[in-house]
């Protein structure tokens, strides 16, 4: 059972109350932002909740034991804090919520709700709807490394070491043209499949700073196409600046060959496969005696 701050018992205890929701989120990149179902901001812990936003939340449900308790929160893009273009970029994915039932005459008196993370985000028209996860979700997120073929490092940070600045691994040019998720550029020097599976960042344009995944890298009579894996969520223009970087599928052979880097190889190549661990031995099979059968 949820203990309430005296003052807000107190306040609900008059049968007359002045209540709203406060939503706080905490990007990952460290940003903090407030908003409100309220008509007017509030303004707590240092947080400025903005009342433009026009949140609303669906019921709060907690059950016991580890099952995820979600809710939704929705709203209009109303808020200068909130526009569509973060959210299609994704800059909310994965941010820390907080949910707060508040007097808003006496922003003292409140309670926690609910903290979590942010999950899916669908944008509407004029509206979004974001999921709330609960923050035992968490615990069905992988943890640690896993026994797989495949490295577990991500083409460039530390565990890896692979410097993607060297120009064997990235290169400059410009955007011809865009049409989608299909991208032509101009100035490439990457060799056919080069940036497959990895990474093109944008230096100029609507979409600057922003770094997107890369589906597929093609060569063909010198113009260099990509497929990226979804449309950008933002405009991206002819002449736009961009920065290409070398792919990587993550197996020992790419390791080893292309980035020179079988030292930090963070997956095991020769752990035994499925047929292996399935065999068994046979009357028939040679003993360790020279290769003579019984």
């Amino acid at each position: 059972m949820r203990t309430l701050p005296p003052g807000l018992q107190a306040h609900l205890d008059t049968g007359t109350t002045t209540l709203c929701h406060c939503w706080r989120l905490r990007l990952k990149n460290s940003e903090t932002l407030g908003f409100t179902d309220h008509d007017e901001n509030i303004s707590f812990d240092g947080t400025l909740f903005d009342a433009a936003a026009g949140f609303t939340g669906s019921e709060i449900e907690s059950s016991l034991g580890f099952a995820v308790d979600n809710l939704e929160a929705k709203g209009a893009l109303q808020s200068a804090k909130l526009d569509e273009a973060r959210l299609k970029a994704g800059d909310f994915d994965h941010a820390e919520a907080e949910v707060w039932r508040v007097n808003w005459q006496d922003a003292g008196q409140r309670v926690l709700l609910r903290k979590g993370h942010i999950g899916e985000v669908t944008i509407g028209a004029s509206a979004f709807e974001a999921e709330l996860r609960g923050l035992s979700h968490l615990l069905a997120q992988t943890k640690g490394r896993i026994y797989q073929y495949g490295c577990d490092a991500e083409l460039g940070d530390q565990r890896c070491g692979v410097n993607l600045l060297n120009p064997a691994f990235s290169d400059a040019g410009t955007v011809q043209s865009a049409n989608g998720a299909e991208l032509v550029l101009q100035g490439i020097s990457f060799a056919d499949d080069w940036a497959t599976r990895g990474l093109i960042r944008f230096e100029s344009g609507a979409g600057v700073g922003k770094t997107l995944a890369v589906k597929r890298h093609r060569l063909s009579d010198g113009i260099t196409r990509l497929s990226l894996w979804a449309t950008p969520p933002f405009e991206v223009d002819a002449g736009d600046a961009v920065t290409l970087f070398a792919g990587c599928d993550k197996q020992f052979g790419t390791c080893r060959l292309k980035f020179n880097n079988a030292v930090n190889f963070r997956g095991f190549p020769h752990m035994p496969g499925t047929d292996f661990v399935m065999s068994f031995a046979s009357e028939g099979d040679a003993r360790n005696d020279g290769g003579k059968r019984t």
